[in-house]
C-alpha cells in the first residue's frame, strides 16, 4: 500500500501525539472526502449543465451557491454565450443578493454594484465547453470550482458556500471573474482572512439575534478583524516603495 506523509506544525505534532490520534484514519476519511468532492466538480465540468440537476450533481455545495450557480447559468444562456464562465458565476453571486461573500467584498471597501458595471463592460469569451449548443462550464470557471472545493477542504469544512466560491474566482488566475475582483484589491491572501473573520462574525451574530442590522454588524467584525492587516500591509508597501512600473 503506497504511504504519503503528513508534515504538521511541532506544536500541533505534538498535540495528536499526547491525544492518540488516529492520523491515518483521520487523514484516510478526509483525503476521502475531499477526492469525492473534487471528482463531483470535475464530472458536473465535463458534462452538460442543467440548473435542474445540480442539487444531484453538487450535494456538497450550500442551496445559496447552487442558486448562484443557476443564476449563472440563466445569464450565460441569455447571453448566447458558448460557456458558462467565472464572469457569470461572480454576476449570479452578485444577483442572488444575500450570500456571505457579498459581505465579504463589501469589509474589504468592494461594492458588489461597482462589480457588476465592470462584469458588464466585458467582451469575449472564455475558453472551454463544448463544440456543440450544449452548455459547459468554461475552463477557467471549472477551475475556480475545483478551487472553491480545495478552499472549502483547506478551512476544514464539510460543505461548500459562497465565501469559497469567492475565493475559487479570486485565485483563478485566468478568468474574467478574477482579473476584475484582484482589479478591485481582492488579494488571495486577504480575502481569505476576510472569509475566516466573517464565518467567525456570522457564528457571532447567530447568539446575538437582537442586532438591529444584522449585515452590517457583521461587516463590522470582519472589518475590526481585518485591520491589524490591513495595516501591516500599508505599512510595508510604504516601506517598500512605489512598484515600478513593467514596461
Amino acid at each position: 500500500m503506497p504511504k504519503i506523509n503528513v508534515y504538521l506544525p511541532d506544536d500541533l505534532a505534538e498535540a495528536v501525539k499526547d491525544a492518540g490520534v488516529p492520523v491515518s484514519a483521520v487523514c484516510q476519511r478526509a483525503l476521502e472526502q475531499a477526492v469525492r468532492r473534487v471528482t463531483a466538480i470535475r464530472q458536473t465540468a465535463l458534462s452538460e449543465l442543467s440548473a435542474d440537476h445540480l442539487d444531484e450533481r453538487l450535494p456538497a455545495f450550500t442551496a445559496r451557491t447552487r442558486a448562484v450557480i443557476k443564476l449563472a447559468i440563466d445569464r450565460a444562456l441569455a447571453d448566447g454565450s458558448a460557456n458558462v464562465g467565472t464572469g457569470h458565476l461572480l454576476a449570479g453571486m452578485v444577483a442572488e443578493g444575500g450570500n456571505l461573500a457579498l459581505h465579504v467584498l463589501r469589509a474589504v471597501d468592494i461594492d458588489p454594484a461597482q462589480i457588476q458595471r465592470d462584469l458588464e463592460r466585458q467582451t469575449g469569451t472564455e475558453e472551454g465547453g463544448a463544440e456543440d449548443d450544449s452548455v459547459h462550464f468554461s475552463t477557467a470557471a471549472a477551475g475556480a470550482l475545483e478551487l472553491a472545493v480545495t478552499e472549502a477542504t483547506g478551512l476544514g469544512h464539510n460543505y461548500v458556500g459562497c465565501e469559497h466560491l469567492l475565493l475559487g474566482l479570486v485565485t483563478e488566475p485566468d478568468g474574467t471573474a478574477g482579473q476584475v475582483l484582484r482589479e478591485h484589491g481582492a488579494e488571495a491572501r486577504l480575502t481569505r482572512r476576510a472569509v475566516t473573520a466573517a464565518l467567525a462574525g456570522y457564528v457571532h451574530l447567530r447568539a446575538q439575534t437582537s442586532a438591529a442590522d444584522p449585515a452590517q454588524a457583521l461587516a463590522t467584525v470582519v472589518q475590526q478583524q481585518l485591520q491589524p492587516l490591513i495595516a501591516r500591509i500599508e505599512r510595508l508597501e510604504e516601506r517598500l516603495g512605489p512598484v515600478p512600473e513593467q514596461r
